[in-house]
């Protein structure tokens, strides 16, 4: 596979220094001018100011210029308009007006490898004494960002886009409602759903483990309860363990550890999930408002009067 993740995401938000706060306390590392670092994976988000919250542009990391010439052809095969430069192929997305760039990016690198976290289990012991979790002071910093998730008003459309313009793949559907599109060895970087209004659902950022999910999440509700959204659990396509928390524009981030991996030589053969075993598979269940953000029906408003 030419594409091996996400490179970077340009989020719009009314109010940028609050979002600015919030990413910081969520463990990025602020770079300044809203534009942040994941600990692996460089600069991989950049705040802006917008009317309403909103993905402005989504980028795709590639190895090299001859994979973003092969994007370009297969782009330019569907009809879709792209301005080509030597290292970056520019487009839009045709339903939800999202920029996205493939970019020629290093592959993110864990150098060295983060040690494998020893449980204990029944009949098995892999550590002595006290946990070595409990050792572990430091703020909770993502590695690398994993996924977004995009509401589209035509799914047909944005997934054809994905899979036939890019190159995704498939790992898994949600019924008819959703997929599950892949562009690493990683189960989803990108998860597309039908939605009455074009809107970012949610970004990803992997920790080490379990740990860190509850952790980090610990840590960011401490002094701010309302940032709370659904978890501690663990989703059944992916099987990644997840929290999901609220920013002040209202979109949600998501701590994530331990998601299934589809190496580019082995066979994947995409499941149809059907009710609850597409959401999640243990934890609590999921509130209303992650299912229909509280400011849909506010964007749906915004996003007529824009057109009108």
């Amino acid at each position: 596979m030419a594409l091996h993740g996400l490179g970077k995401v340009t989020i719009g938000v009314p109010n940028l220094d609050e979002n600015i706060s919030y990413y910081t306390d969520f463990g990025l590392e602020h770079l300044g001018s809203g534009r942040f670092a994941t600990v692996n994976g460089g600069e991989q988000l950049e705040l802006v100011h917008a009317p309403r919250r909103r993905l402005i542009e989504l980028s795709i990391a590639a190895d090299d210029a001859d994979d973003i010439g092969s994007v370009a052809g297969k782009l330019d095969g569907l009809g879709i308009a792209v301005q080509r430069e030597p290292d970056s192929v520019r487009t839009v997305e045709p339903v939800t007006g999202t920029v996205v760039r493939v970019a020629v990016r290093p592959r993110v690198v864990v150098e060295p490898p983060v040690p494998a976290t020893p449980y204990n289990g029944p009949g098995r012991i892999d550590r002595w004494g006290r946990a070595p979790f409990i050792s572990r002071t430091d703020r909770v910093r993502p590695r690398k960002l994993g996924h977004a998730v995009i509401g589209t008003t035509d799914l047909e459309t944005t997934m054809r886009f994905f899979v036939d313009g890019l190159g995704f793949k498939v790992s898994d559907y949600m019924g008819d409602k959703a997929a599950f599109l892949r562009c690493s060895i990683e189960h989803h970087n990108v998860l597309v759903m039908a939605a009455p209004v074009n809107f970012m659902h949610h970004t990803s950022w992997q920790v080490d483990d379990i740990d860190e999910v509850g952790r980090g999440a610990f840590t960011m509700l401490e002094d701010h309860p309302e940032r709370h959204i659904w978890g501690l659990g663990r989703h059944y396509a992916g099987a990644n363990f997840f929290w999901y928390l609220k920013d002040p524009a209202g979109n949600f981030s998501e701590y994530y550890s331990d998601m299934d991996t589809c190496p580019e030589d082995e066979l994947w053969s995409p499941d149809v999930l059907h009710g609850l075993q597409g959401l999640y598979s243990w934890g609590p269940p999921p509130p209303p408002s992650f299912l229909e953000p509280d400011d849909l029906a506010a964007l749906m408003t915004g996003a007529h009067s824009t057109k009108g």
